[in-house]
C-alpha cells in the first residue's frame, strides 16, 4: 500500500527504466571501468618507479663508500678510487635525471584519484535507481569533472619542480 508516494517497502525508483537512465548508467559504469584500469596503471607504474629508485640508489652509494674506502687505504689506490668514485657520480646523475621517486609520488597520486573517482561512480550508481534522470545527468557531469581533475604526469610532474629564481611572479 502506498501512502504519500512512500511504498511500505520503502522508496520506489523513480522513472522506471528508460533508455535515458540505461544510457545513463552505461556512461557512469564506463567512468568505473576506466578508473579501475587507471588505478591499476598508476599503481603498476608506481611500483616500477620505486624498484627504479632502489635499484639506482644502492649501486650509486656502495661505489661511493668503497672509493672513500680505496683511497684511504694505500697511496698507490688513486686509480681504483677514481673510477669507483666515477661510477658512482654516473648512477647518481641518472638517478637525479630520472626522478624515480618524484615520478613514484606522482603515480601513488594519480592511483589515489583513480580510486575516489571509482568510489564515487559506484555511489552514483547505488543511488540511480533513486534518482530522476535529470539528477543522474547532474550526477554524471559531476563524475566527469572529476575525471577531467585527474592528475596527468605531466602536471603532476610540473608541480614537483622547483621554481627557479629566473621565474618572474
Amino acid at each position: 500500500m502506498s501512502v504519500g508516494g512512500v511504498d511500505e517497502d520503502g522508496p520506489q525508483p523513480h522513472g522506471g527504466d528508460s533508455a535515458q537512465l540505461r544510457h545513463l548508467r552505461g556512461e557512469v559504469e564506463a567512468i568505473i571501468t576506466e578508473a579501475k584500469r587507471g588505478a591499476r596503471r598508476a599503481h603498476r607504474r608506481s611500483k616500477l618507479w620505486n624498484a627504479t629508485f632502489l635499484a639506482l640508489g644502492f649501486p650509486a652509494a656502495v661505489p661511493a663508500g668503497l672509493s672513500g674506502a680505496t683511497g684511504l687505504a694505500s697511496p698507490d689506490s688513486r686509480i681504483p678510487a677514481a673510477l669507483l668514485a666515477l661510477s658512482s657520480a654516473g648512477v647518481s646523475a641518472g638517478a637525479a635525471f630520472l626522478r624515480s621517486s618524484e615520478r613514484e609520488l606522482t603515480n601513488l597520486r594519480r592511483r589515489y584519484a583513480w580510486q575516489e573517482l571509482e568510489v564515487q561512480a559506484r555511489l552514483v550508481l547505488a543511488r540511480e535507481a533513486y534518482m530522476s534522470e535529470e539528477h543522474l545527468y547532474s550526477a554524471l557531469s559531476q563524475l566527469l569533472q572529476k575525471r577531467r581533475a585527474v592528475p596527468s604526469s605531466a602536471l603532476v610532474m610540473s608541480e614537483l619542480q622547483p621554481s627557479s629564481p629566473l621565474d618572474l611572479p
